[in-house]
């Protein structure tokens, strides 16, 4: 069964029970959405697709008006493109050149809000609903309600899709170079579904929160394929740091299950009510690491402990994760270990190598982690020579550093880009990141994930060395603290000699470079750090 196939069927069997809502008040049951998703479709036969068009761009934040856009261009076998808005326009128009875009959905109202200039055609969603005739809305009402399901599949041409067709391109965000366009399949994404599902036994009594984006992968497969596909509600509002709405909406709502990032859960922690959240009963969170003092304060106010994934865009995106007891059913073994990534989906297999030989490695042993499965990518976009760089036998190199423990719980220890190798060793960026961070939160300076402040303080990065191969390069806001303080006290911390940084390799910037995510511009980061070893001043 494929996604469109899956949605079909489950609008039907929700009926007249409400399916989406968002924070506009826009709401609808199941079978209004498959009747506004077949009215979308024919309005965008007949008003904007050209003959042979495949790739479709999509601009819009995460509401039910970007649903039924979603739904509509996937029931007509088209290929959803969601462009990431965050994103510069000259980053968006080399996704459009790169996907072949000639039409791109949006709405005016975004538009006004988000002003941008793209090499594609704009197609604005209120002027196709003024096209809307009554023929339109009957035609869409009788396919939906009256033709037999094997008949309306046969008749949208989704019978004659294969689960290892393309279902969307979703761009990476670039942290280390152009973004890549990540091909995925049908196959992909409800494998990852039905996965997610295994282990969390969602119900019709759950209702989702989706706050995460649809160009991101967790928020197109988590927050809003795997509703559209299973029973759940979903709940969209369109930006993830408005904690006040986003609690109001929990409590209207009764939200049960919520993924988002640390990021926003520090956010809901300091803004929401226990009131508001008094429904939730499973949080689950990726695309950075969890740190414990928030889980622990999450589950304090909230009641609920909040548990980690770890998924990757290229995997579509859920590898493995970690499942909370009361959502584990008959699992016996621990089902969630903090710290960890969890254990890896089912018919997800996973395998950790030395950097260097390539060998396999046992149990509590460092190296980098590939990942295999049915979620695996089809591959890049237009880059047959980078899919074989990260695709081997079917392997997916990760490039993230892991290592397991007996139960088969993953640790993720750090990112390979983030390490140097220094006189034969692998130095971990991350490791005198936290440490450095540690000793200034000591010395009273705000961590930007306690403050306002959405940059952080530190970012270490490496440079090329005469002597070593690399030096360690520590790019800092103002400090609070000396940089010689900061020296000694990373001495008496316990890292290794070899770990610590000079006291020429200290450099103040007035930004730390960060993606539309958030999460640190490795690609700026690298480049910064170059120039302020190489002498060249920071360009502001």
């Amino acid at each position: 069964m494929i996604p469109p196939r899956a949605f079909l069927r489950k609008c039907r069997s929700c009926g007249r029970r409400e399916k989406l809502a968002d924070s506009t008040g826009a709401s609808l049951s199941g079978y209004k959405l498959l009747i506004g998703t077949l009215v979308m479709r024919r309005l965008l036969r007949k008003h904007v697709f050209a003959a042979g068009e495949q790739n479709i761009g999509i601009l819009l934040p995460p509401s039910v008006g970007a649903s039924v856009v979603n739904t509509a261009v996937a029931v007509d076998g088209r290929v959803a493109v969601n462009l990431n808005y965050t994103m510069s326009d000259e980053v968006n128009n080399y996704c459009i050149r790169q996907a072949g875009i000639k039409h791109v959905l949006t709405s005016k109202r975004f538009l006004e809000k988000n002003p941008v200039t793209l090499d594609a055609e704009m197609v604005l969603l209120e002027d196709l609903r003024e096209k809307v005739g009554l023929f339109d809305k009957l035609a869409a009402a009788f396919l939906a309600l009256c033709v037999p399901m094997f008949l309306l599949e046969r008749w949208l041409g989704l019978t004659s899709k294969s689960p290892d067709d393309l279902f969307t391109i979703i761009f990476t965000s670039g942290s280390t170079g152009d973004p890549k366009g990540v091909m995925l399949t049908y196959g992909n994404v409800m494998s990852n579904i039905l996965a997610v599902d295994a282990v969390f036994h969602i119900s019709q009594d759950d209702v989702l929160l989706g706050v995460l984006p649809f160009f991101h992968s967790f928020g197109f497969t988590g927050t809003f394929w795997l509703v559209l596909c299973l029973e759940p509600k979903g709940v969209y509002h369109f930006n993830p740091l408005d904690a006040r709405t986003i609690g109001k909406l929990c409590e209207q709502h009764g939200v049960t299950i919520t993924m988002a990032t640390p990021t926003f859960l520090r956010t809901y922690l300091k803004r929401c009510t226990p009131e508001q959240f008094s429904k939730l009963d499973t949080v689950i969170t990726g695309a950075e690491k969890l740190p414990p003092d928030l889980a622990v304060e999450f589950e304090k106010k909230f009641g609920v402990f909040p548990t980690e994934g770890y998924g990757t865009t290229e995997l579509s995106p859920v590898a493995s994760v970690n499942v909370p007891p009361h959502r584990a059913g008959s699992i016996e073994r621990a089902a969630a270990k903090p710290g960890t990534i969890g254990r890896p989906l089912n018919g997800v297999s996973f395998r950790i190598t030395d950097p260097d030989s390539g060998a396999v490695l046992g149990v509590g042993e460092q190296g980098i982690l590939w990942i295999k499965g049915p979620n695996v990518m089809r591959g890049y976009l237009n880059q047959p020579e980078k899919t074989a760089e990260v695709i081997r036998d079917g392997w997916y190199n990760t490039g993230d550093m892991a290592m397991v423990d007996e139960e088969g719980f993953i640790t993720i220890t750090g990112r390979l880009s983030r390490f140097s190798k220094i006189g034969g060793e692998m130095v971990p960026h991350i490791k005198i990141e936290n440490a450095i961070a540690e000793i200034l939160e000591e010395n009273g300076s705000a961590s930007a994930e306690e403050s306002d402040n959405a940059s952080p303080l530190v970012a270490v990065s490496a440079v090329t060395d005469d002597k070593k191969g690399e030096r360690i390069v520590v790019l800092h806001l103002p400090l609070s603290v000396p940089v010689d303080e900061i020296i000694r006290r990373l001495g008496e911390s316990g890292l290794p000699n070899l770990w610590l940084p000079g006291r020429d390799s200290f450099y103040e910037v007035a930004n730390i470079p960060l993606l539309g995510t958030g999460k640190l511009d490795l690609k700026g980061v690298k480049q910064l750090a170059s120039g302020c070893a190489a002498g060249i001043p920071e360009k502001l």
